[in-house]
């Protein structure tokens, strides 16, 4: 990240400064995962009753906005620079680029060995965007060297803002969501609520609530309405069962509730007069 910002500044490669300040982004958010990840580690408390999982979603969180203002940043730069194009030592900004590409692919190789959280799967995007970062530096200098054509070190440099920019709305949605205790995209809560009337001794369901804590941990609440002659403990045991083989759902709490009472209504009837009872 150095090597590309001096480099950056002595030949006014517009894309290789793009780069380093994505790689500076990028170390912030590295650390920031990796704080994270520990922060995560730590047993549930009295106060924290599902413990510290969401401090990743929250760091992924943050990183896809540090993602979002970089790729803002880098595009008002590169716009100006169209305008006003400069020279472009382009043989050394060739060099430095490779050189940042071999360094993120590395990082990259190590990252996919992981956990695939969504705290590293973040970190992951961050290094892939600027591994793709550098390829746009060095096709930049490249087309500078061969054709002269200095606007192409700006051209490239949006070009990767946009990619910065597509990487952050991904990572945001997807932790946004989560923040929001949204349902997760990969359950439908119509099919989950079809699922549960279908299971034996089930008359009714309502406040059916489905939401992703943290990555790979979801969980659902719900109030079961039991048929006559129906046993709660054993119906919200069959419903749970068929809840995790269907959906993978394991988190799962249901409030058995007895059914409701049967109403006497009193006809009578117009013919004879005589008192009819029914249910």
């Amino acid at each position: 990240m150095v090597i590309e910002a001096v480099s950056g500044f002595r030949t006014h490669g517009l894309s290789l400064l793009a780069d380093a300040a994505h790689m500076l982004a990028d170390a912030g958010s590295l650390g920031l995962a990796l704080a994270a990840s520990e922060w995560a580690k730590r047993p549930r408390t009295a106060r924290s009753t599902f413990g510290h999982r969401r401090a990743e979603v929250l760091a992924a969180f943050l990183n896809g906005i540090a993602l979002a203002v970089t790729a803002i940043g880098i595009c008002i730069e590169a716009m100006e620079r169209w305008e006003s194009p400069r020279d472009i030592l382009a043989f050394e900004m060739l060099l430095v680029a490779g050189l940042g590409l071999c360094v993120n692919l590395g990082v990259a190789w190590i990252l996919s060995r992981t956990h695939q959280g969504m705290n590293v799967r973040a970190a992951l995007a961050h290094v892939l965007v600027d591994a793709l970062g550098s390829i746009g530096a060095m096709s930049a200098a490249g087309l500078v060297l061969a054709f002269g054509w200095r606007r192409a070190d700006s051209a490239v440099s949006i070009l990767i803002s946009l990619l910065v920019a597509y990487t952050g709305w991904g990572v945001l949605k997807e932790t946004t969501g989560i923040l929001l205790e949204a349902a997760p995209g990969d359950i439908d809560v119509a099919a989950v609520e079809r699922e549960i009337l279908r299971c034996s001794g089930v008359a009714g369901v309502h406040d059916l609530h489905v939401w992703r804590i943290s990555d790979r941990f979801d969980a659902l609440t719900a109030h079961v309405t039991l048929a006559d002659g129906a046993h709660g403990v054993e119906v919200c045991r069959d419903v749970a069962r068929r809840l995790e083989e269907s959906f993978g759902l394991e988190h799962v709490t249901l409030q058995p509730e007895a059914p409701p009472p049967i109403e006497i209504v009193c006809l009578r009837s117009s013919r004879d007069g005589r008192r009819l009872v029914a249910p």
